[in-house]
């Protein structure tokens, strides 16, 4: 599991780092402009890496085509940047829990209003 593996922990955070770095640097390709990765976890043997993303524009799909398609540009970069002695392959997988917590607080944002729209209609709250 790698999360008893501190040395997977440290690669997998300066990954996620220099991925980042390298997508809003020097990837040019559209579909990956305003990606933002959440994540990165690493097998014990650093040989894959799981790379969770957010995106602020595009369909989730689109999205992994661009990164796909930018996977070779990405693991050079990265086996020059880190000099590790093998670039782990990268899996990328859309986060879906920042869009799902941005529709939670709007549905508890709409209850609150109802619920106070509710009571100032009542009556027998007011005391009248």
């Amino acid at each position: 599991m790698p999360s008893d593996f501190p040395r997977s922990r440290r690669v997998a955070e300066q990954l996620r780092q220099e991925l980042a770095d390298i997508l809003w640097r020097d990837v040019r390709d559209p579909r990956v402009k305003g990606v933002t990765l959440t994540a990165v976890e690493m097998t014990s043997d650093l040989e894959h890496a799981k790379v969770w993303f957010t995106r602020l524009t595009g369909e989730p799909k689109d999205v992994i085509k661009g990164l796909q398609s930018a996977t070779g540009y990405l693991r050079r970069e990265i086996g020059r940047r880190m000099r590790l002695r093998l670039v782990p392959s990268l899996d990328f997988i859309y986060d879906q829990s920042v869009e799902r917590g941005a529709h939670l607080s709007q549905l508890i944002d709409e209850a609150v209003e109802q619920d106070k729209l509710h009571h100032q209609d009542d009556p027998a709250e007011t005391g009248h």
